[in-house]
Parts: C-alpha cells; sequence; structure tokens
C-alpha cells in the first residue's frame, strides 16, 4: 500500500457516509501483512486468525475514536500489537507458570502446527526467536520479517527509534548466539 492510499482511506474512514467502504478496502489491503505481523508473535495460525479477527473487530468498535494522528494502517498494527500481546498474556496465565515454560510451550506448539511449513533452519531460527524477551521478539519480527522502519515500529509501539535498535541489536545477538550453540 502507498502512503496516497493510506491517506485517503484515512479520510475516508473519518467520514460517516465512507467509512463501511473505506474500512472493507483496508481489511482487504491489510489482512495478509497483519495475519504474518500477529502470527509471528502467537506462532500458531489459529490463534493468529483469531488475533487478526479481534483486532479487527476492535478497529470497527473504535473507529469514532480514531482521531487522524498517525495514518489509519499504522494505527490498527498499534491494535494488533495490543491484541496479540494481550493473547500471549492469556495464554501465559492459562498455561503455564514461568518464562521458560511459556517457550517450551510455543516452541511444541510451533512443531503441532499443521500449518507450519518451515525446514530445519527455519525451525531453528523460530526456536531462537521464542527464546527471546516478549519486547526483542516483537521488535526482531517487525524489523527482520517486515521490514519495518524504526520510525514506523516507534509509531505503533509508542517507544523512541533509539530503544528499539538497541532491541533489534540485542535479539540479533542472542539469536546467533541461539544457532551458533545448538548446531
Amino acid at each position: 500500500m502507498d502512503s496516497k492510499e493510506i491517506n485517503e482511506l484515512t479520510v475516508q474512514i473519518q467520514n460517516p457516509a465512507t467509512r463501511n467502504a473505506a474500512f472493507s478496502k483496508l481489511v482487504k489491503l491489510l489482512s495478509k501483512p497483519l495475519y504474518w505481523h500477529i502470527r509471528k508473535m502467537v506462532l500458531v495460525h489459529e490463534d493468529a486468525d483469531d488475533v487478526l479477527q479481534n483486532t479487527f473487530m476492535k478497529a470497527w468498535k473504535a473507529l469514532d475514536s480514531f482521531r487522524g494522528d498517525s495514518q489509519i494502517n499504522t494505527w490498527i498494527y498499534r491494535i494488533a500489537t495490543n491484541e496479540a500481546l494481550t493473547f500471549l498474556a492469556q495464554q501465559r496465565m492459562k498455561n503455564v507458570t514461568s518464562s521458560l515454560e511459556i517457550e517450551e510451550v510455543m516452541v511444541s506448539r510451533l512443531e503441532a502446527d499443521s500449518y507450519f511449513s518451515g525446514d530445519e533452519a527455519a525451525k531453528k531460527l523460530q526456536e531462537a526467536i521464542v527464546q527471546l524477551p516478549e519486547k526483542q521478539r516483537l521488535v526482531f519480527n517487525m524489523k527482520y520479517f517486515s521490514d519495518m522502519k524504526y520510525e514506523e515500529m516507534s509509531e505503533i509501539l509508542g517507544t523512541s527509534v533509539g530503544a528499539l535498535k538497541a532491541s533489534y541489536h540485542h535479539a540479533v545477538k542472542k539469536i546467533e548466539a541461539y544457532l551458533t550453540n545448538t548446531d
């Protein structure tokens, strides 16, 4: 999606007469990239689908509160990120008592996911990513897989660009260490 199209949709969504059509178009444009953004966080296809659906429902219900301070796609990415983090927190509370256990559960769920089609190297990378602290995992996924600019990530996460760069750097170092120690 180019910025002109985003700006047009942002304006159309704020107008009650064009809101429905604009939101439908936005859902079509953002479904796939948002799905993968969420999937990188929650790992399992069914969970990502659920979180994506919750994201669009929450966005639709909150459209009246969208002020247009940021682009509509950034606003929805923020909602998706928060929904995924909420989902992970709920899973943690429901299933495990320690962060070590959540990592083990996430890896076993990834291995059991019939939609995961990665080879052994992709599996090792996902295992390494799961070992990261939640914030570093989120930043790594946004930068590495979605190729998001730090400025856009800053708007979505409400974190400074410098802190995001540091988180990404630490994440890369931890992943490299994990990959070199498991061979």
